[in-house]
């Protein structure tokens, strides 16, 4: 059985506008790597509700899960939670369940849970809550869609909390051979040995340190004996 597939949907105008640099996307492709779950795509889209929705629709009706980051703060251009809403068609509102985990969080810090704070408590219906351990405030996952937030060390928790619930194929496993030549020089090899092992993924990727050119090829399966098959007749090839 092949792996199940998913997609990441990336929101937020400080992405794209470069102010922040996203670190959820590595974070959450290694985890799923580890879990044997393959991402298959990854989008940035800005704060536009239209866009939000369209998006996720696409990406949940293409994958067997869609992983969000951003947009489920206590500000006015946190919209994700309604755009989810929307895209599955369905109604939004303060949860209990949710408002008590922040009302007991906010009393423990002294803090009023006012307004702008509780919109952190407004789940889509049908929607399970995914636990933050970091910061209290929960996301949810609405049918294959698991919504987080942006912040990389309250990301990374939820990820951790929403992990255990998916259950994930086999591990992608990974051998990589630097040769100090040409990807034009190696490029015929590198195809032939594809053709041969269709069932594995064999990437080229050229570096330049010290003066020296070269390149790292990379063969990802979720078979090892395949792999060292692949990798031992590459290197004989090249003559390594």
């Amino acid at each position: 059985m092949p792996n199940p597939t998913a997609a990441m949907l990336v929101i937020g105008d400080e992405i794209l506008s470069g102010r922040t640099r996203d670190a959820n996307m590595y974070f959450l492709a290694g985890e799923l790597t580890k879990h044997g779950v393959d991402l298959a795509e990854v989008r940035i889209v800005s704060d536009d509700a239209a866009a939000i929705v369209s998006a996720v629709r696409a990406l949940s009706e293409s994958f067997d899960h869609v992983f969000t980051s951003g947009g489920i703060g206590p500000t006015h251009d946190d919209i994700t939670a309604d755009c989810i809403a929307q895209a599955f068609d369905t109604q939004i509102d303060v949860r209990d369940d949710a408002r008590a985990l922040l009302a007991e969080h906010y009393k423990k810090s002294g803090s009023e849970l006012n307004e702008a704070r509780l919109r952190m408590a407004r789940i889509p219906d049908g929607a399970t809550l995914i636990d933050n351990p970091v910061s209290v405030a929960p996301g949810f996952t609405l049918g294959n869609v698991h919504v987080m937030a942006g912040v990389p060390l309250v990301f990374q928790a939820m990820v951790a909390s929403v992990l255990p619930t998916i259950t994930g194929g086999q591990p992608m496993l990974s051998q990589t051979l630097r040769v100090l030549r040409g990807e034009g020089d190696i490029a015929p090899t590198l195809s032939a040995l594809a053709e041969k092992y269709d069932d594995l993924s064999i990437g080229c990727y050229p570096f330049q340190k010290d003066g020296a050119f070269g390149a790292n090829i990379v063969i990802r399966g979720t078979i090892g004996t395949r792999i060292d098959a692949a990798m031992t007749q590459l290197a004989k090839e090249l003559e390594l």
